[in-house]
């Protein structure tokens, strides 16, 4: 409950920064308005100058919030930091922001990590944090971490362009926000991590050629170039137009960041010029004034309404990346390969090594097919070199077309550099695996597969999600579309899975189908970029293919039709192990619909595929069984991944709640078996999770065990891997979506109320088997291994040529681990 009364605070002038048009000031509250409230609550509302309806929704959220809490500090200081997070969430509720993210945070003195971690605690129910909120926090959080990760890379590198003097300090600060200022007004998608930081080499440039020679480092000296360089207190005409780049120079600092000059120049030439010449800069050789440059940010600044990045310059706390102690409940339990990862990089060094090393390993692959290529099109009964060619100039259009809408127009030839890059990977990805195709099936003739238009699609857009992902950088992807309704808040921002599907217009069905053949067909993938992809299939097989209007609908209607008693994977074979031999051949080729009149291959193994690929081998009229035999490989794998994916986070969300009932949870597989294998049109639009924790709570309903909605959805959110949305919105009828709890009531209890009913008669279901759980078909040639004899001991062998000696860092050497949480880099060995 609130603290007693105390004595009214005098209110501040109003949190700094913040303006309000008069309508706001006359609308502010006042204390008599609100004497049943808290008097250190209404004096934070009158601090932050917000309206009487949001104090009154926000006194109403804390004492939702503290009643709901199992305790609460009790400090002045904990008590005005919970009821500033119950203001935020209201005015981003409302749409009525009076105050930024940087007002909020200093007056409750709180960093922002510390700030959105409050947040989440306070999501005690499932409908505290609104979708809408959670949506804003995640874009907040996003732009703070690239825009930290960019001010950290910015002091290094002027640490190596300037010598320390007060001049240098002031021209540090200057460059800064007008990068800032650059960024705001050119760049659509401030939180793109690559292009900012090329765009932050523009402005040091800009900066450079203008500074005196004593204030820079001897290389810059060198590279600077005398006649075009003047002084800040020059006052003649320059001879040069600032606008004009000085190639020299950024190619210094390109090579100095491992950054490609093409790239940067590019942005120079589109973004940065276009700043220029659209501010009083255009035309000046002389240094702008901080102070100008600090009053035209500040307007940015309180029209985003988000933290001031000037505060990185004064080491503010509110920007601190530090943590500190603000913990009130458990941390999120974070899944084995994020308690054993290594330290990474800095973000902007790891994101530009792996483009780096992208570029290297496509330099000797060519944008047009290889000759080798060529031969396999020419063997073909149907020569698809014209088709593929044609396909990939379209796909290329409508990729730079929707990369600048999502961008920027001016960011357009930024797309096709990247798209350039996507298609040398998709020539040689496609030729190592007719390769093998080759070897595997004695066959030369790969007709049907290569004029089969879904297969070429989706390994190009294999191909373009591993470019964007590089881009994107390890830190900063983001997968979006939980909830499986294509209407994630964070897609239209991100360009990493699913817009590629959606660029393509491509189901996610069928890009499932290549991304185990391309990971096997590409051995120089990271293994971060393997996860990527690992995780792209993890997020078609929990929600995205289940998009309504998917061919996994189709293809499930097909097979209850022609086998009624037989359903996608039968419950019989999930213990047997999953075979991981399927091609990208076998699951594009594989038959949709069988039927007995028609004729298919004897051998339903190495013949189905050779046939398939090869229009010329005979074939004969196969009996019932065969052709039963012959249901669609890419249906018949996805259920098989898809149930193990299901049991393998029921038993851990089970391990969890249920402890103490053990026996209740072959029961809870049972039914969740029964709901995806025989109601699997309640995945439609939605996310497997959703479907998992309404059987936990049904079958602890009919077995009496008293388990609360609530406290199913508070230990879901410690697993690894989960999205709020996923009980925060979901799919009720007819595009209306509430939470999980209102999806039980109305849809899952009633469409299985007479199944669940049976589980607590004495005579039950019989009880599904449980799924075989394999090792990860995805192989790791870097990952440590474990020593024999030693149950935490693990060693990593030494990585490829790929990398010189002289650009190795102790995480791309040996590493030794000692104990699950010590990591010890270790020499390079010689």
């Amino acid at each position: 409950m609130p603290p007693k009364k105390r004595s009214a605070v005098s209110p501040k002038s109003g949190a700094k920064g913040s303006k309000c048009s008069n309508k706001d000031v006359e609308s502010r509250l006042s204390a008599e308005k609100h004497e049943d409230k808290d008097t250190g609550f209404v004096a934070l509302c009158m601090d932050l100058m917000v309206t009487d309806a949001v104090c009154d929704q926000a006194w109403i959220m804390w004492k939702k919030v503290s009643e709901a809490m199992d305790k609460i500090p009790d400090t002045t200081s904990h008590y005005r930091r919970i009821w500033g997070a119950c203001l935020f969430l209201v005015v981003t509720d409302m749409g009525v922001v009076n105050f930024t993210f940087s007002d909020i945070l200093k007056a409750l003195d709180l960093n922002v990590k510390q700030f959105i971690n409050l947040l989440r605690m306070l999501d005690v129910n499932v409908d505290t944090i609104s979708p809408k909120v959670n949506g804003v926090l995640s874009r907040l959080e996003k732009k703070y971490n690239v825009s930290l990760a960019l001010y950290q890379r910015f002091e290094k590198t002027c640490k190596r362009i300037y010598s320390e003097t007060s001049v240098t300090k002031s021209t540090m600060r200057s460059s800064w926000l007008m990068f800032l200022l650059a960024k705001g007004r050119v760049l659509q998608m401030e939180d793109d991590l690559v292009i900012a930081f090329q765009l932050l080499l523009c402005v040091l440039e800009f900066f450079i050629k203008r500074s005196s020679p004593a204030d820079l480092q001897p290389l810059y000296k060198s590279a600077v170039n005398p006649p075009t360089r003047t002084s800040r207190r020059c006052t003649g005409k320059a001879k040069v137009p600032s606008q004009e780049m000085d190639m020299q120079l950024l190619e210094s600092l390109c090579k100095e960041n491992e950054c490609s000059v093409d790239e940067v120049r590019n942005i120079y030439q589109t973004s940065f010029s276009a700043f220029l010449d659209s501010s009083r800069f255009s035309g000046s050789q002389e240094l702008p004034e901080m102070e100008d440059l600090s009053k035209e940010y500040e307007e940015l600044y309180l029209i985003n309404k988000d933290f001031d990045a000037r505060l990185f310059l004064d080491d503010d706390g509110t920007l601190s990346p530090e943590l500190m102690d603000l913990e009130m409940t458990p941390k999120k339990i974070q899944s084995d390969e994020e308690q054993t990862r290594v330290p990474p990089q800095t973000p902007i060094r790891a994101t530009l090594n792996s483009i780096r090393q992208l570029r290297v390993d496509l330099t000797s692959a060519g944008d047009h097919p290889s000759d080798n290529l060529i031969v396999f099109f020419k063997n073909c009964t149907v020569d698809p070199s014209d088709e593929i060619m044609m396909r990939v100039e379209q796909l290329g259009q409508v990729f730079g077309q929707r990369f600048a809408q999502a961008v920027g127009h001016r960011c357009l030839s930024l797309g096709k550099q990247r798209f350039a890059l996507g298609v040398c990977l998709y020539y040689r990805v496609m030729e190592s695996m007719l390769k093998s195709e080759e070897e595997r099936l004695s066959v030369h003739n790969f007709s049907k597969l290569l004029n089969n238009s879904s297969f070429h699609t989706s390994l190009l857009a294999c191909a373009l999600e591993v470019v964007m992902a590089t881009y994107a950088g390890n830190s900063f992807r983001t997968a979006m579309s939980s909830s499986g309704s294509g209407n994630g808040t964070l897609e239209e921002l991100d360009l990493c899975f699913p817009w590629i599907l959606d660029v393509f217009q491509l189901s996610a069905f069928d890009f499932y189908k290549v991304i185990e053949s391309f990971i096997k067909a590409e051995p120089s993938l990271s293994r971060d970029m393997v996860k990527h992809l690992e995780r792209c299939e993890h997020q078609i097989i929990e929600s995205t293919a289940w998009r309504d209007g998917s061919p996994l609908f189709e293809l499930l209607r097909q097979s209850c039709e022609e086998y009624p008693v037989e359903q996608a994977e039968a419950t019989a074979t999930l213990s047997q192990p999953l075979q991981h031999s399927h091609t990208a051949a076998d699951l594009y080729l594989s038959p949709v619909r069988v039927s007995v009149n028609q004729p298919m291959p004897v051998d339903s193994t190495t013949s189905d595929a050779a046939t398939t690929l090869n229009p010329s081998t005979p074939t004969t009229k196969p009996s019932i069984q065969s052709a039963r035999q012959l249901k669609s490989n890419s249906l018949t794998l996805f259920y098989k991944k898809l149930y193990r994916m299901a049991y393998l986070r029921l038993k851990e969300l089970c391990a969890r709640l249920l402890a103490a009932h053990p026996e209740l949870e072959p029961i809870i597989w049972t039914l969740l078996q029964h709901t995806l294998q025989n109601e699997y049109d309640l995945m439609r639009d939605r996310h497997l999770d959703q479907l998992m924790m309404s059987a936990i709570y049904a079958i602890c309903k009919v077995k009496s065990v008293d388990l609360r909605f609530k406290t199913i959805v508070t230990e879901y959110k410690q697993l690894p891997n989960t999205d709020q949305e996923t009980f925060k919105r979901v799919l009720i009828r007819d595009s209306q979506y509430d939470s999980i709890i209102v999806f039980y009531n109305l849809v899952f209890m009633q469409k299985l109320k007479t199944n669940i009913l049976q589980y607590s008669s004495p005579r039950p279901p019989p009880l599904s088997p449980i799924p075989h759980i394999p090792c990860s078909p995805y192989k790791y040639p870097n990952s440590p291994l474990r020593v024999p004899g030693s149950n935490n001991v693990y060693i990593s062998p030494m990585k490829g040529s790929r990398s010189s000696p002289g650009v190795m860092t102790p995480q791309s050497r040996i590493l030794v681990s000692i104990g699950p949480l010590c990591f010890v880099p270790n020499i390079e060995s010689r």
